[in-house]
């Protein structure tokens, strides 16, 4: 490992004031298992959050394109790269307060007053966000302005910035299968930002991310693949090209910890492409929800769940919240809301994204004697995503 002192107003090494760029060799982790960078996870999974699971990686689609993974030898181009774009990128930490766990992962600065694009999974389950900018090394407090968690994506907006630096964004369009590319972000969480470099292996891939704790699931499509040893904690954070642009969003990783992805050969990653992630960036900050996009607050009804036949098993209840004083209990299945059948944990989760705390809802299940129940209840400001 290499160590490169770095300024935030210089991209050649330079003495600075927010740490040290790391290189990370993508040697030492090519034969580590692919995984869904979930937020540095630092406790076991509780009502929500991602969690060890076994996803699949899909077939690529005929479109996409691949190649085998070729061993970069690190660069001096990528080396100023990388550090050209620290001061445009963040540290995202979380607290996870209906789990007493921590969550750490990297955000793309989009604005100079503090709207930031990361991965949904990077803040999802969190009740409280901090975010300390590279650029001027200051910690502000930060809220979810909105997320699509079908396309693991989210902004945040942090509190009383402004003059910060923005990451410069190149075209993904025009990435290409061979391309150099280096991965920048918050690896492990240590708040030191580091640099894993390699190549463009695939265009337009497709992945299928499952949670063995809840059941739920989601796909990813349209992906950049990359042989580049990206880390937990890097989440949200930018892939960058030779010319320091930000060219896609790191969200898969190659690590034995997180979400690991079958049938996909060892050390590879997945990014998202940065015009496809501007794309729903400004649909959230238009404030347009859809089927897809959640603006706002997140609803809650106070459990956590699996999926089991015939809908979503209750696994756990939070003491005084909706679910609560409804008298939902452990082993209760819920199987509509608002008269829409409910048949898996994913479908509640979907279910519960369509509303805001405050709105009343009807929920039906069936409790653990085989009763049939239905109540309405009135949703309370849960846990971010």
């Amino acid at each position: 490992m290499t160590e490169q002192p770095l300024s935030p107003n210089q991209s050649a090494p330079a003495t600075g004031r927010f740490g040290t760029l790391r290189s990370r060799s993508f040697r030492a982790a090519a034969a580590a298992a692919v995984a869904l960078t979930a937020a540095l996870g630092l406790s076991a999974c509780g009502p929500s959050g991602l969690v060890p699971g076994n996803p699949v990686a899909q077939a690529p689609s005929a479109a996409s394109k691949t190649q085998p993974i070729d061993f970069t030898t690190p660069t001096a181009d990528l080396d100023s790269a990388a550090q050209s774009v620290v001061p445009g990128i963040v540290n995202v930490n979380t607290e996870l307060g209906l789990q007493n766990g921590e969550g750490a992962g990297t955000g793309i600065v989009l604005t100079s007053d503090g709207t930031v694009l990361t991965n949904n999974h990077v803040v999802e389950g969190a009740t409280k966000i901090s975010v300390t900018d590279l650029g001027n090394n200051q910690t502000y407090d930060a809220s979810v302005v909105g997320f699509d968690r079908s396309d693991d994506m989210a902004i945040i907006k942090l509190s009383n910035a402004s003059g910060l630096q923005t990451a410069t964004l190149g075209d993904s369009d025009k990435v290409a299968v061979g391309d150099p590319i280096v991965g920048v972000g918050n690896a492990g969480g240590r708040g030191t930002p580091t640099a894993a470099q390699g190549k463009v292996t695939g265009l337009n891939q497709s992945i299928t991310a499952s949670d063995d704790s809840t059941g739920s699931s989601e796909q990813l499509t349209g992906m950049i693949q990359i042989a580049a040893n990206i880390q937990p904690g890097d989440s949200g954070g930018p892939l960058v090209n030779s010319a320091g642009q930000v060219v896609a969003m790191d969200t898969a990783a190659s690590t034995s910890k997180g979400f690991r992805f079958n049938n996909v050969g060892g050390g590879q990653g997945f990014a998202i492409p940065i015009n496809k992630a501007l794309g729903v960036a400004k649909q959230i900050e238009a404030g347009n929800s859809s089927d897809r996009v959640h603006i706002g607050d997140t609803a809650f009804i106070g459990v956590s769940v699996s999926t089991a036949n015939g809908g979503a098993l209750v696994r756990g209840v939070v003491q005084g919240g909706p679910a609560d004083q409804l008298g939902l209990a452990a082993r209760d299945v819920i199987t509509a809301v608002d008269g829409t059948s409910v048949t898996s944990a994913t479908e509640l989760t979907n279910a519960m994204d369509q509303h805001h705390p405050g709105d009343n809802v009807t929920l039906h299940w069936t409790d653990a004697t085989g009763q049939n129940q239905s109540a309405q209840v009135q949703l309370a400001t849960g846990p971010v995503g």
